[in-house]
């Protein structure tokens, strides 16, 4: 029998791991864990969830075989065969040093081809090594090796799937629409004035989208049972005709034609919760055009009354409706890109609000996000500072009161922020949509309100709007992302 050896030099700031593969062979003694009956995906969770203790894991397409190896060895012997994958943790770089063939009793030379690729990096805390290979029976046939670095793999996210929406997708919610508790994504496109409706097919996976027309340029979507049928409706912020859009839904997952209602000048952004305590959500629209925002309360059977506008800061571009001061009555939170501030509009009761009071944050304030993030039992703010690439965080100091933001890097561009726990602490996270460099930043809780440094995952082209929902029903929030240049969303499974 002829065994193929491959030996690779790994090299890192503080040592070199070497590693070597032989067809057939196991040397037991390195093995961290083997697992039978895995996916590559959940291979490849194993190999993050064990974090420092493995170096490598060998994946078999063939029988779906999970071997995940130790990292406190020199050498580590991984089993070669036909659509083996193995992949290398937290090491910078790879080089091919020797390749050999072998036969037990004499010795054979053969000639032997190999085809490596310089191995390419970007942000990230930590970088991973794939390295896939095929060979034939033949003992004289030619082997071939492809290195390339992939997705950080001390992260909680794997590799983005994408799917097809409309033209400039530039807002998205993640909502059961069809009543089959599987979350379905809905997108607003911009460029050809529709929304897409793409339901869950199961497993974190969708089907083809279905469009539906709205109103002209719309660039916020929300979803939300307006009319107390038990089914979740769509509510769209048309910026182009000045108008809100309300789609009613007519059971599995298909919708009505919307109703518009008038709202301001250039409405940016729009929620929908119960803001007069009538059990009824009502709307609430950003302006950006007049600086106001909109309130349109539920008249029932998903209708609305004419708007009432409040004055807000310059060029509101984000809105986001939580009880801020413990009075049981929701609040008004928007984030004004004109003068760099954010707006607190206190509830004064019938779904009234008084003057805003304003708070300084980072330059071009476009996304606005509320949770406890310091576990005190009041909500704080967190806003993404485009101009800046930062996220700011405004701690409650109670009454509906904010102290001074503390900022974080993230991305560049940071268009859209979500906060969420994505690692099951009790501790909500951030996370970030980065428009410029086409990725997301995930910032983990570090307690008190603080946090760490951001860790980052590639998405499609222009990101500009994230949600964070568990998709695939395993307890864990996986990120969705909108690209607005690449038409289409991704969906980062949680590990």
């Amino acid at each position: 029998m002829f065994w193929l050896i491959f030996i690779l030099s790994l090299f890192c700031v503080c040592n070199a791991i070497l590693i070597t593969k032989i067809q057939n062979t196991i040397i037991v003694g390195n093995i961290y864990n083997n697992l039978l009956n895995v996916t590559e995906d959940q291979c490849i969770c194993e190999m993050i969830e064990a974090n420092d203790a493995i170096s490598a894991l060998n994946y078999f397409s063939t029988n779906q075989t999970c071997q995940l190896y130790r990292s406190n060895s020199s050498t580590v012997y991984v089993e070669f065969s036909l659509n083996s994958t193995i992949i290398f943790l937290n090491q910078s770089s790879i080089s091919i040093l020797n390749i050999q063939e072998y036969q037990s009793s004499t010795s054979l030379s053969t000639s032997t081809t190999i085809s490596s690729t310089s191995p390419s990096t970007r942000p990230s805390s930590s970088t991973s090594t794939t390295t896939t290979s095929t060979r034939t029976s033949s003992p004289t046939s030619t082997a071939s090796i492809t290195t390339s670095t992939t997705t950080s793999a001390s992260n909680s996210f794997l590799n983005q799937s994408t799917y097809s929406t409309g033209v400039n997708p530039f807002s998205v919610a993640v909502v059961d629409v069809n009543s089959d508790n599987q979350p379905d994504i809905i997108v607003a496109n911009a460029d050809d004035s529709t929304v897409s409706v793409l339901l869950n097919a199961g497993s974190g996976t969708f089907n083809v989208q279905t469009t539906y027309p709205v109103g002209s340029y719309p660039v916020s979507v929300t979803v939300v049972d307006v009319n107390s049928d038990n089914k979740s409706d769509i509510v769209v912020a048309n910026a182009a005709d000045n108008t809100v859009g309300v789609l009613l839904n007519a059971g599995s997952g298909t919708f009505n034609a919307q109703t518009t209602y008038p709202v301001g000048n250039i409405p940016q952004a729009v929620a929908v919760v119960d803001v007069n305590n009538d059990n009824k959500p009502d709307i609430i629209v950003a302006n950006t055009g007049n600086n106001t925002v909109s309130v349109l309360l539920n008249a029932g059977s998903g209708t609305f009354n004419a708007q009432t506008t409040y004055a807000v800061g310059g060029g509101p571009q984000a809105v986001a409706v939580v009880d801020m001061n413990s009075d049981n009555k929701l609040d008004i939170i928007v984030a004004n890109t004109g003068n760099n501030t954010v707006s607190v509009l206190l509830n004064a009761g019938s779904g009234t609000f008084n003057a805003q009071i304003t708070y300084p944050v980072g330059s071009y304030p476009l996304s606005v996000a509320i949770a406890d993030v310091n576990s005190d039992n009041k909500p704080d703010i967190v806003v993404a500072n485009a101009g800046n690439n930062t996220v700011g965080v405004l701690l409650n100091a109670g009454s509906g009161t904010f102290n001074g933001q503390t900022t974080y890097p993230a991305g560049t561009n940071p268009y859209s922020v979500a906060v969420v726990d994505v690692n099951s602490d009790n501790k909500p996270d951030i996370v970030v949509a980065n428009a410029a460099d086409s990725t997301v930043s995930v910032l983990l809780n570090a307690g008190n309100g603080t946090f760490h440094a951001q860790t980052i995952y590639s998405v499609g082209t222009n990101p500009s709007s994230v949600a964070v929902v568990d998709v695939n029903s395993d307890n864990k929030p996986d990120i969705i992302a909108a690209n607005y240049s690449s038409n289409n969303v991704s969906v980062l499974l949680h590990c």
